[in-house]
């Protein structure tokens, strides 16, 4: 389930941001997570099954949303969880667009691959 970021998960959301390669660098890191908290287009959303075990950040453009950051605790990539998350952002802001930065983009193309092939052979 799809949760919007709220500052009392604010060291679960810093852990799962930083698997990301640009966020490696702890000052780095606190800047994207202020950007997250005080940029009113910029908006963090966590994945909660039993615990949090994934995020996905946006900056909500008026005709698209660009997909800043999306991260998976690694215990539980390779089941889906990710093309889940892009999946309910979809439902969220139906009618816009996604558009990737250049580390997301690998990523947003294969959950669009996927979606397009659904369904065939």
């Amino acid at each position: 389930m799809l949760i919007r970021y709220k500052k009392t998960f604010e060291k679960i959301a810093m852990g799962l941001l930083s698997f990301m390669p640009t966020e490696k660098d702890l000052k780095k890191l606190q800047q994207t997570m202020k950007q997250y908290e005080l940029d009113e287009h910029w908006q963090l959303f966590l994945w909660k099954e039993e615990d949090i075990i994934g995020l996905i950040g946006i900056v909500n453009e008026p005709d698209c949303l660009m997909v800043q950051h999306i991260s998976v605790n690694p215990s539980h990539r390779h089941h889906g969880i990710g093309k889940e998350m892009v999946a309910a952002l979809r439902d969220l802001y139906p009618g816009k667009g996604f558009v990737p930065n250049e580390v997301t983009a690998p990523f947003i193309d294969k959950c669009h691959q996927c979606k397009n092939t659904e369904g065939r052979g």
